[in-house]
């Protein structure tokens, strides 16, 4: 990694630096007077330290502050899309700042160019309504890529002489508006809409007669319970949601489907300074979902390592355990075990379709409660992936 990715990780084995003080002129005279006593330069910060310093304090609590945030840069590289910059900010908010006792909104947002000309924005995030009383959860992203692409279905991407490319813009957009109807439950619609373009394409037939531009809006329902302490670094609790979503042909949308959306976390402590997580999700399209919605094995929070959209179909499932651990100050480690698979009837799922994964990562507390994350991740076949991202994976 570069010297300023180095800097990012190993900030806070730096102690923040003290104010220098500057030493007067020379005397001759044995005895000096008030008069004759210099006056103190106050030297400017450098550039490293000015850094170090605003790194130093980025997780400090900020309670005067109407909203807290803080950004980082941070440079990268992969074997997919080769040498990047993004770069990752974080806030912190309370609509109402009399409310202590609910948990802070938060807001996150990203942006990338890399060397393979990937070109990513996006912002996600909880705005918390005031003493618990519903919750807005969003997510917006805009990608240009020019991308692998191996067909539909496991056994596609299972081959490797299947791997092409294609340049492709998408756009997804998802929001939940949910209200507290019991403790800790909360319910509301949702909405969602996606885009996807590919300009060109080098084995058009791996689309299957489908069109190369598509896009669907969604309307539905979510229903979801949570426990956590945390929403952005949980240590205790039970996160678990059911969102089923409609995309009807009279919103105009040329692929009409129904789509059932799942996840069950459970978090808890086991010795000083560790937390294990266990995370269950799937994705379930009935009807006639185009290429670019299908569900996607690999992302920055599953199946991590795994190239995002090699493994598609109709349908998936996954399942991690990781076990984070406290190390010093701001700083620990992770370390996870998963299996998933793509299928398009639950009567195609066997165990020589599972796809294993695992991984290790570092955590640095970049926030209060909000971490960023460095994550490389394997899978079958020497498949292998890093990830640099904000907040825990699950």
């Amino acid at each position: 990694m570069t010297r300023l990715l180095l800097a990012a990780l190993l900030m806070l084995c730096t102690a923040k630096a003290g104010a220098v003080t500057p030493v007067g002129e020379r005397q001759d005279t044995a005895t000096i007077t008030t008069e004759q006593q210099p006056d103190t330069v106050k030297k400017k910060k450098g550039l490293i330290n000015w850094v170090l310093d605003y790194l130093n304090n980025t997780n400090k609590n900020k309670k005067h502050k109407k909203f807290d945030f803080s950004v980082l840069p941070g440079p990268h590289f992969s074997s997919d899309t080769g040498f990047g910059l993004g770069i990752i900010g974080m806030g912190l908010y309370r609509q109402d700042r009399r409310d202590s006792l609910s948990q802070p909104s938060n807001v996150s947002i990203f942006g990338d160019v890399t060397t393979k000309s990937s070109y990513t924005v996006g912002i996600f995030g909880t705005h918390m309504f005031p003493y618990g009383k519903g919750r807005i959860e969003y997510e917006v992203s805009a990608n240009y890529f020019k991308e692998k692409f191996w067909g539909i279905g496991y056994e596609m991407g299972n081959e490797d002489s299947n791997e092409s490319e294609m340049t492709r813009w998408k756009i997804d957009a998802k929001a939940n508006f949910l209200w507290q109807v019991a403790r800790n439950i909360y319910i509301g619609p949702t909405l969602t809409y996606d885009y996807a373009y590919a300009m060109e394409i080098d084995r058009p037939e791996l689309l299957a007669g489908m069109d190369p531009l598509v896009w669907n809006i969604g309307i539905g329902v979510t229903l979801a319970y949570d426990s956590r302490d945390i929403m952005t670094r949980p240590t205790k609790g039970i996160y678990a949601t059911v969102t089923q979503l409609f995309r009807p042909k009279f919103l105009s949308n040329g692929y009409d489907y129904i789509t059932t959306d799942f996840r069950f976390n459970t978090y808890g402590r086991l010795w000083k300074g560790a937390v294990i997580g266990g995370d269950l999700r799937g994705t379930l399209n009935f009807g006639n979902p185009s290429w670019a919605m299908m569900s996607l094995l690999g992302n920055s929070s599953t199946m991590r390592g795994y190239y995002k959209g090699r493994y598609r179909d109709k349908h998936k499932l996954e399942a991690q355990v990781e076990l984070r651990q406290h190390i010093w100050r701001r700083n620990g480690v992770v370390a996870w075990v998963g299996v998933g698979t793509v299928f398009d009837k639950f009567s195609s799922i066997h165990t020589d379709r599972l796809l294993p994964n695992w991984g290790i990562g570092y955590r640095w507390e970049f926030k209060k409660n909000g971490n960023i994350r460095l994550d490389y991740g394997f899978g079958k076949s020497g498949i292998q992936g890093f990830v640099f991202n904000i907040n825990e994976a699950f």
